[in-house]
């Protein structure tokens, strides 16, 4: 899983007083340990990973992006984008009034073949394309359509707000390897294990068992983009058996691990 602050200087956020036209797009390529400091935008912001995996961190959670699928940031949300590898971004920066369908939350969005062509046809469209009733135009009200209808999938993980389990958290986030148990932690919290496991449900709507897979499944992503063989990766991320994995991999994502490569 991507961590922060692996480059010594951020990667500069471009100025934008306002954006001319209802999208706008850019085409990035990120050095490995790439990351952006903690900023918002006026509009949504859609980027998704061509290459590479995506790490957006807000104060709700953390969203992950391997290639194809993409992250949608509302406007307002204070986010950062680390990568830990090179990855190849795409984004679209959307106005407001053209977005107001979508939730006010972060969501990871699977990026279907059709919009991944009309994104990339996007890309070579001049900043202030033609208005109108234009052939450009058609072209991007057709993308919003397809951003409208693109499914949300579970490459997301809640971060509590209280500070202790934000803290038990972050060590997790950390070392994703480690086995303790929830009873263990708990001793370390001085409390209960009954009372952690109600403040997990509550901070982060998950059991810490599920939240804890789901972020060694999450942590898996960087390692088999890499080119890490299926077992480094369960292995690195705290899973004894490689079939375990699998299941688990396949049971959050909907496919298996191999698929991530196609």
């Amino acid at each position: 899983m991507p961590k922060n602050g692996q480059q010594s200087s951020p990667r500069p956020i471009p100025v934008l007083e306002h954006l001319p036209r209802a999208l706008y797009a850019r085409a990035e390529s990120l050095g490995a340990g790439s990351w952006t400091p903690h900023h918002q935008h006026d509009w949504v912001q859609f980027s998704y990973a061509i290459s590479g995996v995506l790490g957006v961190y807000t104060a709700e959670g953390s969203y992950f992006a391997p290639p194809q699928w993409g992250v949608w940031i509302p406007a307002g949300v204070e986010h950062k984008v680390v990568t830990s590898m090179q990855a190849e971004m795409r984004s679209l920066y959307v106005r407001r009034d053209v977005s107001s369908w979508a939730p006010g939350h972060c969501r990871v969005l699977e990026v279907t073949p059709l919009a991944r062509e009309l994104i990339k046809q996007f890309c070579l469209l001049p900043v202030e394309y033609p208005e109108n009733g234009s052939a450009e135009a058609r072209l991007v009200a057709v993308l919003l359509d397809q951003l409208q209808a693109l499914p949300e999938v579970g490459f997301s993980l809640p971060l509590p707000k209280h500070p202790r389990l934000l803290e038990l958290c972050n060590e997790l986030l950390a070392h994703p390897e480690q086995g303790q148990s929830l009873g263990q932690w708990a001793q370390r919290l001085n409390t209960s294990e009954k009372t952690l496991t109600r403040l997990f449900q509550r901070e982060t709507g998950l059991s810490f068992r599920g939240w804890r897979q789901r972020m060694r499944l999450l942590s898996s992503l960087t390692a088999l983009e890499a080119g890490q063989s299926v077992t480094e990766a369960a292995l690195g991320s705290g899973y004894d058996s490689t079939s375990a994995y699998i299941a688990a991999f396949k049971s959050l994502f909907g496919f298996t691990p191999g698929g991530l490569r196609l």
